[in-house]
């Protein structure tokens, strides 16, 4: 099956058009996995790589590395207004490349972040994105249909895969991708079950949360291998007949200084108020589903994962939590919406887009 090429796409210019600024801004694109991020590319025959990311607020961006010492003087991001994107194109950069975003915001604050929509990462607790190699969707499959057709059984076999048929308690190596395709598969099959749901695996820096506080959601976790092992796992189970299921967590994320909190130096993925941004159970933060980009930034990881691996179907952990704004919070920790009621009103617009 075909997961991802190893050389760039050619490009006649490096910059983001004009359609993909109007509907990333309002939140209906739906290729931004292969639009913003780190891309590469060929422009004017020298290949490199394109950076695109959203910091409305920043004063400036620049990309950091191991390719300029992480010294933020060297390649100083521009600003497309229009959208609130920094872009630039760096000649000669390859896959595999270790980089963050330097932001300084408005008040003159330094601080290093990842990719927001990084397609793969270090392996945590290294905090670094990596440039992938280009992507592009898989081949439709031929039998998605028919495992999905509402006659057919199912029987799911729901696994994390970091800790299946483990008894070290985590002292031991973890189970890569590779050896999942070559024992998982099989035994799941041999039980004759019909998919396989996993527990979360877009990058998330907390080993305890077991994925269910994600921070990168266009990357698979580096702690199995790499992407392009995830998707020959993927493909595995297809092989054998077998669907399979993600769950996804659109509902909050981790507050870890190298994320999403605060990204331009203000509350940019969240809410600013604490009683609409933060969940007091898990010491998370919120997302603003009011914000196209936010809501685009989400729907657009569901579709990287569906489109560009193949998946089956999504499993969306915490809904409760996005639908009612006074979700584990006593009377007068909670803001009413626009009409008084405890509906997220927003939170719903995220299954409509």
């Amino acid at each position: 099956m075909n997961r991802a090429v190893t050389s760039p796409s050619r490009c006649a210019a490096p910059l983001l058009g004009e359609l993909d600024l109007h509907l990333f801004a309002e939140g209906r694109h739906r290729e931004l996995g292969r639009v913003m991020g780190a891309q590469p590319m060929i422009v004017d025959e020298l290949p490199g790589v394109r950076f695109a990311v959203w910091a409305p607020n920043a004063r400036r961006l620049a990309v950091v590395g191991d390719f300029n010492g992480w010294d933020g003087r060297h390649h100083v991001m521009q600003l497309r207004p229009e959208a609130g994107i920094w872009e630039l194109f760096i000649a000669g950069l390859e896959v595999g490349a270790l980089y963050q975003f330097e932001v300084i915001d408005r008040d003159g604050a330094r601080v290093l972040k990842a990719d927001p929509f990084a397609r793969r990462t270090e392996v945590p607790p290294g905090t670094a994105s990596i440039v992938a190699a280009a992507s592009q969707s898989v081949a439709p499959l031929a039998d998605r249909g028919k495992r999905q057709r509402r006659e057919a059984p199912i029987a799911i076999y729901e696994v994390h895969a970091g800790s299946w048929q483990r008894n070290d308690f985590g002292s031991g190596p973890a189970p890569d991708w590779d050896q999942l395709a070559e024992r998982l598969v099989p035994y799941v099959a041999s039980l004759n079950f019909t998919h396989i749901e996993l527990m979360p695996v877009m990058e998330y820096p907390f080993g305890g949360s077991w994925g269910y506080q994600p921070l990168s959601l266009y990357a698979p976790t580096a702690r199995y291998g790499t992407p392009e092992a995830f998707g020959r796992f993927v493909a595995a189970c297809h092989a054998a007949d077998i669907g399979v299921i993600l769950d996804w967590v659109p509902a909050h994320f981790p507050a870890d200084g190298h994320g999403l909190r605060r990204f331009d130096g203000t509350a940019l993925y969240e809410h600013e108020d604490p009683r609409e941004g933060y969940h007091p159970d898990w010491n998370t933060l919120i997302y603003n589903y009011g914000r196209n980009e936010v809501r685009g930034f989400l729907i657009g990881s569901a579709l990287h994962f569906i489109e560009h691996y193949g998946i089956d179907g999504l499993r969306v952990d915490a809904v409760a939590s996005m639908l009612h704004r006074d979700y584990s919070r006593p009377t007068g920790q909670w803001i009413p919406n626009i009409h008084g009621g405890r509906e997220n009103l927003e939170g719903s617009l995220l299954s409509a887009s």
